[in-house]
């Protein structure tokens, strides 16, 4: 049995610290700073008269904070499980824009916002804790629905392959990574087994080209994969 979502609520609740640190990003993932840059960037340049921003799963608010070095003073809505990750997100964001700043506690898949709400969605290593297939495509229709013409979804987030060899190898490639996070050794390998030990808890992940595919199906456009390392991929497209 998977976590629920109290559950995994809980566990972040405890975790602002690891989720506020603008240089590092979610350091337990790949190359998360080059993806927070290259979403970002990725975003502004696809829509750069945006004045409305959702971040769905916003923890501490790292993404929108480096959104809003692309396309400053953004009206932000800010969407997470964790009230604290909410409270240090508005702290930080509202420091950082004359725009109007939202924070909602709620689960994505009982999120309602008016169509055409928003210029820019991302999602940073969210949308795997979604379980079944028609979760997904619930929450890729509503953004793509809350969107404006013209407007654009940006994702980073931990990936299945599509093989089991695959999977495999990523997770080794991944393990590599979360040792070396802890300098090796005994301290390292703890760290791993720390991690995988909530992956294995709490996530239920899909392939990367299964969801650039719902994206097409919902009604999205020009899909982009930005960047791709081990488990982990940064991706986008737009609403026409």
């Amino acid at each position: 049995m998977k976590s629920t979502v109290e559950e995994i609520r809980k566990r972040f609740d405890n975790e602002v610290e690891r989720f506020s640190n603008l240089e590092t990003g979610q350091s337990a993932t790949m190359d998360a700073p080059l993806c927070m840059t290259l979403v970002t960037s990725a975003a502004a340049a696809i829509t750069p008269q945006a004045r409305h921003l959702l971040d769905i799963g916003c923890g501490a608010g790292n993404y929108t904070l480096k959104m809003l070095q692309h396309i400053p003073n953004l009206n932000c809505t800010l969407l997470d499980l964790s009230q604290p990750m909410l409270d240090k997100a508005r702290q930080r964001v509202a420091a950082a824009t004359s725009g109007r700043v939202e924070t909602i506690q709620a689960d994505v898949r009982d999120a309602g916002f008016a169509p055409g709400s928003f210029d820019i969605v991302l999602a940073a290593a969210v949308l795997h804790h979604l379980r079944t297939d028609e979760q997904w495509r619930q929450v890729f229709s509503a953004v793509f629905t809350w969107l404006r013409p013209g407007g654009s979804f940006w994702i980073f987030d931990y990936l299945q392959q599509s093989t089991p060899a695959m999977d495999a190898l990523m997770q080794q490639r991944f393990g590599e990574h979360l040792v070396q996070l802890q300098g090796g050794g005994e301290a390292g390998q703890q760290y791993r087994d720390l991690v995988f030990a909530y992956v294995q808890a709490e996530d239920t992940p899909k392939p990367l080209l299964w969801q650039v595919n719902l994206l097409s199906e919902v009604g999205f456009v020009n899909a982009d994969i930005l960047h791709k390392n081990g488990p982990f991929a940064a991706f986008g497209a737009s609403r026409p």
